[in-house]
């Protein structure tokens, strides 16, 4: 083999590539992604130390803000941060010849609370091959996760009731397993909450055995505009209500209606 094919390889050029290849339409929280990462060879054989396969997602997180001199200034900036959901990793290096094809069969955990990609929350994989003296080969692929079916049985009744999903955001808070917590923002568009309710904020956090949520109400014409997930543990909260595991997923949409109705007279 030729000294320029090794040093195009180690400059990343003819050199291997990697893909991923979902093997389900979507992904649910709580399930397993079923994966095949394809390993290529290039033109030259290559060491290939670890692959490396992360579902990440992205959350808004504030942090001071800072004038020209560097100085915290008294006002608070939101920022994109990413998270890595759920990993992989390759137990043993091994060698991609010339023009050969590797291929892993991988089941990957989709961890409750995975956000559902809906409005800007948004969820990816990534994957790498960790070859020496190389430009690292990688490859990105957007996925769709739709909720588990106790919260699409919430989401379905309450757009049964004339609410509209307007925003959703993944924003920081504390006290959870994850850094974040999802949040739904609602307008009532027709149905019984139409002139009663300006928008319905919805927190969400999932376990094995219930489903929690949180909710905040407005009436008024200055909206919440995000405030539910920043008062998560101060005990400002009035509405909470857990659904457990079992609860088939109509009852569950239908509990959250009667109790909103329950509570917001």
């Amino acid at each position: 083999m030729s000294f320029l094919k090794k040093t195009l390889a180690s400059f990343g050029i003819g050199s291997a590539r990697v893909d991923s290849i979902l093997q389900q339409e979507y992904l649910v929280p709580g399930e397993k992604a079923k994966i095949k990462i394809e390993v290529y060879g290039g033109s030259t054989a290559q060491e290939v130390d670890n692959i490396e396969l992360k579902m990440c997602c992205r959350y808004i997180a504030e942090e001071p803000a800072k004038n020209n001199d560097d100085r915290h200034d008294g006002r608070m900036r939101r920022v994109p941060r990413n998270y890595v959901l759920s990993e992989w990793k390759l137990p043993y290096a091994f060698t991609v010849e010339p023009g050969e094809q590797r291929d892993f069969d991988i089941d990957l955990d989709v961890p409750w609370n995975t956000p559902i990609t809906l409005g800007d929350a948004k969820v990816w994989l990534e994957t790498g091959l960790d070859i020496s003296m190389a430009i690292d080969p990688t490859d990105k692929d957007i996925l769709t996760i739709r909720p588990d079916s106790l919260m699409d049985g919430v989401l379905t009744e309450l757009e049964e009731q004339g609410l509209r999903i307007r925003q959703v955001e993944c924003e920081e808070t504390k006290g959870f397993a994850l850094p974040f917590v999802q949040e739904f923002e609602f307008v009532p568009t027709t149905g019984p909450y139409h002139g009663r309710w300006r928008e319905l904020e919805i927190v969400a956090h999932r376990s094995e055995e219930s489903l929690e949520l949180w909710f905040e109400i407005d009436r008024h014409k200055s909206g919440i505009g995000g405030m539910l997930s920043s008062l998560l543990g101060t005990g400002k909260l009035k509405r909470s209500l857990t659904i457990p595991a079992h609860t088939p997923s109509q009852e569950a949409g239908k509990m959250v209606v009667e109790y909103l109705e329950s509570t917001s007279n």
